[in-house]
């Protein structure tokens, strides 16, 4: 059979319907847990916080949605249930409620638990779903449901700005009604997910497997090799994402508002790479995708510092968004195809870890800015995608029927 009959075979299969809607419910997750930021001033206005527990919080949310996930994935990985999905946005939907009513730090950062608790539910199953609905296409699939997180992920602060910042603190029970509609258009994506999974069992399926046969340790290790790559490129996000605005600011003396706009611009064209990446690894292979993506973009990220005109960088800062954002989907599919029995734990720790680390990654850039500049955190985060490279040591994969 070749490739093009493979390829047509695949995409009748493709349950697009299905993955639309995982993935507005990945939107409305996200947006949900991305207002929380955006109400810092408020919760330290109102609670007379410091910047110390300022970052517990922070923390606090990122060690139960990061470190958790790889733990609720292993679960998912045995356990198929069609109520596992709507279960984390309830728990979301009690720390939406306790947030609103929260009277105390110590209920605060219950209230933020709970939030992180439900994201790391929704995850990886999610992304399972994502892999089930693909019909092979499993890079579109992924980047289609990533696509619909980082939608929520630009949206949650503009429901904050407009909805809760000028009502206050119970404003945020709004967010239930998000909740509760996502709960439900999850009983539904739960239980078309668990019928897919027994008719799958049942028939033979296109993957991608490696060229040779290789020991579980040396899977291991490419997945190691994945994982790191992952963690450059969020890390040099990291400082794209929280410091670009300032180093606009700074260089060129912009209007708060024309770098958010300039912010907006780079975060849009993350969206298209993440798409683009997707297609483009189905197609022709994912390793491809991943040594252009994040090794091929170096020379833009060492330039982007230097360029001495406003527009000249952010044309540049679209090219380094779509490029380094085509790797995403790249690498997930590519982890769950080296296990292809562990997509739940594969999804936790690339969803999870990788964007904790991230976060991690961004307060290592603001201590950084702090003893030296802004500037100065530019000219060394571009120096991050030379990681790129160790995708040379990834095996070749090649298309299959897995029975």
């Amino acid at each position: 059979m070749n490739s093009d009959s493979i390829q047509a075979r695949q995409t009748e299969r493709t349950a697009f319907a299905m993955l639309f809607l995982v993935s507005f419910c990945h939107l409305l997750n996200d947006a949900i847990n991305s207002m929380l930021p955006a109400l810092y001033p408020m919760l330290k206005s109102d609670f007379a916080l410091n910047f110390a527990q300022i970052g517990l919080i922070t923390l606090v949310l990122q060690l139960t949605s990061s470190i958790i996930q790889p733990i609720v994935g292993f679960y998912a990985d045995s356990h198929h249930h069609s109520w596992q999905l709507s279960v984390g946005m309830l728990i979301t939907l009690v720390g939406v409620f306790m947030l609103s009513y929260a009277q105390s730090f110590p209920m605060i950062l219950a209230a933020v638990a709970l939030f992180g608790c439900g994201s790391s539910i929704f995850h990886p199953q999610a992304s399972q779903v994502a892999q089930v609905a693909s019909g092979g296409r499993k890079g579109l699939a992924q980047s289609i449901f990533q696509v619909g997180g980082n939608a929520g992920f630009a949206i949650g602060p503009l429901f904050a700005a407009v909805i809760i910042l000028p009502q206050g603190m119970t404003a945020i029970r709004w967010f239930a009604l998000l909740a509760v509609f996502s709960a439900v258009l999850l009983i539904y994506v739960g239980r078309w997910h668990v019928r897919q999974l027994h008719a799958i069992h049942r028939k033979p399926q296109m993957r991608w497997s490696t060229v040779q046969i290789y020991s579980r340790r040396k899977i291991y290790f490419f997945v190691f090799i994945l994982f790191m790559l992952m963690f450059s490129k969020n890390f040099y996000a990291a400082s794209m994402t929280s410091y670009f605005t300032f180093f606009l600011i700074e260089k060129f003396g912009v209007s708060v508002q024309t770098s958010q706009i300039c912010l907006f611009a780079f975060l849009a064209a993350e969206v298209v790479g993440t798409l683009i990446g997707g297609i483009i690894g189905d197609k022709y292979g994912r390793k491809y995708v991943i040594w252009f993506s994040i090794f091929g973009v170096t020379p833009f990220t060492i330039a982007l510092p230097y360029i001495s005109t406003f527009w000249g960088t952010i044309a540049l800062s679209i090219i380094i968004g779509i490029i380094m954002a085509s790797a995403f989907s790249a690498i997930l599919v590519y982890a769950t195809d080296l296990l292809p029995h562990h997509t739940g734990v594969v999804a936790g720790i690339f969803y999870g870890l990788s964007f904790g680390l991230g976060g991690l990654g961004s307060s290592f850039f603001g201590w950084l800015a702090d003893q030296t500049s802004i500037y100065y955190v530019f000219k060394v985060s571009t120096l991050l995608p030379l990681l790129g490279a160790i995708a040379v040591y990834l095996p070749k994969m090649r298309v299959e029927t897995a029975k």
